[in-house]
C-alpha cells in the first residue's frame, strides 16, 4: 500500500469513530507501527484536516472534512483523466473548458509523483464521430434542466414531421453522435426523449414544473415498460 493510499485509509477509519479511538488501536487497523500512525496523523493534519487528540489520549475526526485531490489513488485519478479527457473531447465549449479547468485545478494540487501520472495518463481518447449540427444552445438546456423550468420546444422527427411542445426536461444524455434531452412532455402526457439536433427552436419558461427533476427520473426508471424508453442516440420520441 502506497503512502497516500495510507493517508486515505486513516481518514476513511477516523471517519467512522464519534469519539476518540487510541493510537494503538488505529495502528493495529492499519497494520502500521505507532510511529508511523503519528507521522501519518501530523501529515493529515498538515493538510487540512481536523483531527484532534494526542497520543495516550486518542484522536477523533471533526465531521465536514472534505478529502484533498491528492488523496485519489492511482485507478481514481486514471478514471478522472479519462472522464476529463472524454468531456473535453466531445461536448460543447462550456462543458470542455470545465473540464481542462478541473484537471487543472487538481494537478495543481497534487504532490509531484502523482502529478506526473495524471499528466502522463496513457488513457486516451478516440476521435469522434461525426455529429449532426445543433440549432439550440446546449447551455440553454442544461440550465432548464437544472433549474427545473418547462421548456415551449419545436421539433421536427426522422420523418420530417414538425410538432410544438412543452415540456419538463429532467436530464441530459450524451452521445458521441448525439444528445438527448429526457422530458415529461404535456402534449403526450407521458415520458418522451428528444434528440437536441432535431429541436428547431426553444423557449425557456418562466414557469416551473411542478415535480422535482430527481422524482421525475425515478418515476420514469420505475415504469413496467422502462424497456420500450431504452435512451439510444438513434431515438425519436414516439406519437400515439
Amino acid at each position: 500500500m502506497s503512502r497516500s493510499e495510507r493517508l486515505l485509509h486513516l481518514l476513511q477509519v477516523l471517519r467512522r469513530y464519534r469519539r476518540p479511538v487510541r493510537g494503538q488501536a488505529l495502528a493495529e487497523e492499519l497494520g502500521v507501527s505507532i510511529r508511523t500512525l503519528y507521522r501519518d496523523i501530523a501529515s493529515l493534519q498538515a493538510q487540512g484536516a481536523t483531527i484532534e487528540g494526542e497520543p495516550g489520549v486518542g484522536y477523533v475526526m471533526k465531521p465536514g472534512f472534505m478529502l484533498p485531490p491528492m488523496m485519489f489513488r492511482s485507478e481514481e485519478l486514471d478514471a478522472l483523466v479519462l472522464g476529463m479527457r472524454w468531456v473535453a473531447d466531445r461536448c460543447d465549449k462550456t462543458l470542455s473548458s470545465g473540464a481542462l479547468s478541473t484537471l487543472a485545478k487538481i494537478a495543481a494540487v497534487l504532490p509531484t509523483e502523482l502529478r506526473r501520472e495524471l499528466e502522463e495518463s496513457s488513457l486516451l481518447v478516440g476521435a469522434p464521430l461525426k455529429r449532426a449540427a445543433h440549432n439550440v444552445s446546449p447551455d440553454l438546456l442544461r440550465a432548464a434542466v437544472r433549474e427545473e423550468h418547462k421548456l415551449n420546444i419545436t421539433y421536427v422527427d426522422a420523418s420530417g414531421i414538425q410538432t410544438q411542445r412543452v415540456v419538463w426536461p429532467f436530464a441530459l444524455v450524451y452521445f458521441d453522435q448525439a444528445r438527448v434531452l429526457m422530458c415529461w412532455c404535456e402534449l403526450r402526457a407521458d415520458f418522451r426523449n428528444f434528440r437536441s439536433d432535431r429541436i428547431s427552436n426553444v423557449e425557456q419558461l418562466e414557469e416551473r414544473y411542478p415535480k422535482r427533476r430527481q422524482t421525475l427520473l425515478r418515476e420514469w426508471r420505475r415504469l413496467d415498460h422502462v424497456a420500450s424508453h431504452t435512451i439510444l442516440p438513434e431515438f425519436d420520441s414516439i406519437d400515439h
